[in-house]
């Protein structure tokens, strides 16, 4: 009998042993994450000038990217634009970042270091070219801008690509026909309204804040650029990244024109490199796509990004962890 009661014993004591091994492995399984292990880490992303879109974009991501990645520590890096950008990004000093798809060409085209490395992640929205004059200038046409005094964009800037292109497309040299001044958006609309300069260009998304400040408190016009279409094209190359197009008269209320603008728009592309882990990658572009309607409500060029289109980040080649995530989402 004793012999009895020792082996029901220890058949008990087996049974409570593997109870408590499976109520472990319970609770280690509903506590511990399923799956590969969330990114972790510091990313920057390389923004823009300070009242541009650029950097309005990043503010505005922000949470959403530290919401979706808790691990991940991001950090907004203001720049020129997008020239720098990419020169930041291909190289290592930054992690993600905006550019329009003419500034990628150019650098692809001109074998900056990095440059095959560079890899879209999501086609955003277009950027529109403006050029803004005071509404008594004699500014009809880019044409009219000889001997003008007129702010280009800074050195590194996608601005300064697009402006000294479209001056050259007007017949003008921007180093002898005009007076170029190196300034960006977050100077050039206060160089404008007190008369040390007579236009300048910009390049960005609908509508920005800076250009819709100054028309409220300064008359301006915006000059129509869609005869510069065709001569850019001409040129060949990287330009066939620019289109027609035409801003609303509602981008800017109180401007002088009262009307629609034809102009020249390129699109731009979420960036990072083949060096990212793939699991960032979708993880930051999902973050874009989904703060869509978020940051469109600021920034109203965004409410066209368009998971539809966002593939399309020609001429970079799609990120393999934003072609998962578009896998994911595929009807």
């Amino acid at each position: 009998m004793p012999k009895a009661l020792s082996r029901i014993s220890r058949r008990r004591a087996l049974q409570g042993t593997v109870a408590v091994l499976v109520t472990a492995g319970l609770l280690m399984w509903w506590l511990l994450p399923i799956g590969p292990p969330s990114p972790r880490g510091t990313v920057t992303f390389s923004t823009g000038v300070r009242t541009g879109v650029y950097q309005l974009y990043g503010k505005l991501l922000s949470p959403t990217l530290a919401h979706d990645l808790p691990g991940v520590d991001i950090r907004l890096q203001p720049s020129e634009g997008s020239q720098q950008n990419l020169a930041r990004v291909a190289t290592g000093q930054a992690d993600f970042t905006i550019a329009t798809a003419d500034a990628i060409a150019k650098y692809i085209e001109d074998g900056k270091p990095g440059a095959g490395r560079l890899r879209g992640c999501a086609r955003l929205y277009d950027d529109y070219v403006q050029l803004a004059v005071d509404d008594s200038s004699t500014v009809r046409r880019a044409a009219d801008l000889r001997h003008k005094r007129v702010a280009v964009g800074q050195p590194g800037s996608g601005v300064r690509l697009i402006a000294d292109r479209a001056l050259r497309a007007a017949g003008l040299d921007p180093a002898k026909d005009i007076t170029a001044v190196p300034a960006g958006i977050d100077t050039s609309p206060e160089l404008l309204a007190a008369g040390r300069i007579d236009a300048f260009f910009w390049s960005g998304g609908l509508p920005t804040d800076a250009v819709r400040d100054l028309a409220a408190r300064h008359p301006i016009r915006l000059v129509p650029l869609d005869d510069l279409v065709t001569r850019l094209h001409a040129a060949g190359g990287t330009t066939r990244y620019y289109r027609s197009a035409v801003m609303p008269a509602d981008a800017y209320r109180q401007a002088r024109n009262g009307a629609p603008v034809p102009t020249i728009a390129v699109a731009n592309v979420l960036v990072t490199t083949d060096r990212e882990d793939p699991e960032l990658t979708e993880g930051f572009t999902r973050s874009v796509i989904r703060s869509r309607d978020r940051i469109g409500m600021q920034v109203h060029a965004a409410q066209l990004v368009d998971v539809r289109t966002a593939i399309y980040t020609d001429p970079l080649k799609l990120d393999e962890g934003a072609r998962s995530y578009y896998r994911s989402v595929k009807p």
